[in-house]
């Protein structure tokens, strides 16, 4: 039951996360090429989640089950955590089949909020009026704001309290631009997340292709990468009340 685990701590209010991805297959006007949710950005910070005793809701644009990019389930990528989201815990299981759609939340029933990557966010939550309007509402109230990867592409249409963009001023990071020449799909993505987060006043970095680097500002943390997803959990757990 839902109950299980949470007695257990009652020294400290245990909060509740929203985690958003993507509901977005297709890789813009790729041909032969589908696109998704990189799955381990998704079940790496999820299982630190619930260790902290957090309660997680998962959320999509169109709900049901978000579609997983097949890159993400290759050798090197599938991890442990990943394998088990999707194929031997039923809970999750359960919960990934079932998204709750992205129309029917309301950031004043959670603590925080959370943006795993994968490409395909490029192409629905960067304009997704409700995923902005919740983007919105959690800055308005300080709360937590974290993405990793391809992640922070939400941020790209989301105002501050102050009415600037965002990341205007902020430390952050995300997929470089590198990165994205690695992978070969700088032709395709609709734009460069490294480019667009500089644009919007974002103070970037980033480390070397691959490697785990965090960024955390006020509410706002973002990873660079699928390696970084579980160093970007643990930041943003230090802020989720």
């Amino acid at each position: 039951g839902h109950t299980s685990g949470k007695s257990s701590s009652k020294s400290r209010k245990m909060g509740k996360i929203l985690m958003v991805v993507t509901s977005n297959e297709a890789m813009g006007k790729m041909p032969d090429r589908k696109t998704g949710l990189w799955i381990e950005e998704l079940a790496a910070p999820y299982y630190a989640f619930k260790a902290a005793g957090h309660t997680i809701t998962l959320a999509s644009p169109a709900g049901g089950t978000p579609p997983i990019d097949a890159g993400s389930k290759g050798d090197g990528f599938y991890t442990a955590d990943a394998k088990k989201f999707l194929e031997e815990d039923e809970e999750t299981k359960k919960m990934f089949a079932n998204t709750v759609k992205l129309s029917e939340c309301d950031m004043a029933n959670f603590d925080a909020i959370f943006y795993p990557g994968g490409h395909g966010p490029l192409w629905d939550l960067v304009t997704d009026a409700k995923s902005i309007a919740l983007l919105e509402a959690a800055d308005a109230a300080g709360k937590p704001i974290g993405a990793v990867c391809h992640g922070p592409a939400v941020f790209k249409n989301v105002k501050g309290k102050s009415g600037k963009p965002l990341v205007d001023g902020k430390k952050c990071t995300g997929f470089t631009n590198v990165e994205e020449g690695q992978v070969q799909l700088t032709e395709w993505v609709p734009f460069l997340l490294e480019d667009t987060l500089k644009g919007l006043g974002g103070v970037f970095s980033n480390a070397e292709p691959w490697n785990s680097y965090v960024q955390a500002d006020g509410n706002l943390v973002t990873g660079q990468n699928p390696q970084s997803s579980p160093a970007t959990a643990v930041e943003f757990l230090k802020l989720v009340k």
